[in-house]
């Protein structure tokens, strides 16, 4: 039985140390105009050692779980959106769930690199509207400072850590569904413009292989452009309504230029794009979650406001979603916490 669908709690947590420019300026070739005027970005946060992807998703986890007003006993299932692993197996998503205490749920991870999130959102959605799952947890999580190359000034630039969650339950009778539409896609033969080996890679020559990412950034720019911007048409139109009718879109935190130019194709103003890159960098799954907790945590969402989610990320990967927003009933600070708390200690 098909059944409505609702975003009911959001969550985000960031490790407490900064990286700002300056202090990349001590360590490559580099200098804060440089960074921002190609990037945007004025600092990323850093885990620290004793933090990984699922300590940082858990505590994600746990707020979104407060801001919805729910126990971990409630959820059915948890998916975690990662590309960094806190190891080859188990899942992520499983150290997620043993560290909230779930138990008895199905625990999974996706890779889609920066679209992580939305392949996991759109999965979860799935589950819980054809009745196989009540209420789902939906994490992305990255730990992407310990697969930097820090020598490479084009991309250690880049990256940052943290985490972000939002549960998905049915929507009580009477309140719009949160998905109206996803788009998701993918094109291989370009998987070479942007990858990190890992321990199981091909490895013929018998050579040390670097599990750093290595990125073509001039062609990235071009595809992710394209991508996103015909996945976000693509989205509008399959739900129904228009450009006008999207009170905010909460891009990827890639790169200011590619999502103003994503947002100059699509034709919507940047009054409503939603940007929180300078802050934090990229950190690729985690970076439209995180976002999204922001935007309600500030009041940038009123229920009925239709939300365009789009992201583009290895893979190559890319895809788009609208929502419609139900608004959260107990949305209060402790979903961000001002984006700092001791998630490895706890």
């Amino acid at each position: 039985m098909q059944q409505a669908t609702r975003i009911s709690g959001v969550g985000a947590y960031l490790p407490e140390r900064r990286l700002t420019n300056a202090d990349l300026a001590q360590m490559v070739e580099t200098s804060d105009d440089w960074i921002v005027e190609r990037s945007g970005i004025r600092e990323r946060r850093i885990a620290a050692d004793n933090e990984s992807s699922s300590t940082m998703g858990a505590e994600a986890a746990r707020r979104a779980l407060t801001s919805a007003a729910l126990e971990p006993a409630d959820i059915d299932i948890v998916i975690a959106g990662t590309c960094t692993p806190d190891g080859m197996f188990p899942a992520t998503a499983t150290r997620i769930q043993d560290a909230l205490g779930i138990s008895d749920a199905a625990a999974f991870d996706v890779n889609a690199a920066c679209t992580g999130f939305l392949v996991a959102l759109s999965t979860a959605s799935q589950f819980v509207e054809s009745g196989n799952a009540h209420r789902a947890l939906v994490v992305g999580t990255e730990t992407l400072s310990r697969i930097v190359d820090w020598t490479d000034r084009a991309t250690c630039v880049l990256f940052g850590d943290g985490a972000g969650a939002v549960v998905v339950e049915a929507a009580p009778d009477g309140r719009p569904g949160a998905v109206k539409s996803f788009l998701l896609r993918s094109d291989g033969s370009h998987a070479g413009l942007l990858y990190a080996h890992g321990p199981a890679s091909p490895n013929p020559n018998g050579d040390p292989l670097q599990a750093l990412i290595v990125m073509d950034g001039r062609n990235i720019f071009r595809q992710a452009v394209t991508a996103m911007s015909g996945a976000a048409r693509q989205a509008i139109t399959d739900a129904g309504i228009t450009i006008d009718d999207i009170a905010l879109c909460i891009p990827h935190q890639a790169n200011l230029r590619i999502l103003k130019a994503t947002a100059r194709n699509v034709g919507l103003p940047e009054e409503r794009v939603y940007v929180n890159l300078d802050r934090y960098g990229n950190t690729s799954s985690a970076t439209i979650p995180i976002a999204l907790t922001e935007a309600a945590t500030e009041g940038r969402l009123s229920p009925g406001d239709h939300v365009l989610l789009v992201a583009f990320g290895g893979g190559l990967s890319w895809g788009a979603m609208v929502m419609e927003w139900s608004g959260i009933d107990t949305l209060g600070r402790a979903a961000t916490a001002d984006l700092r708390s001791t998630a490895a200690s706890s």
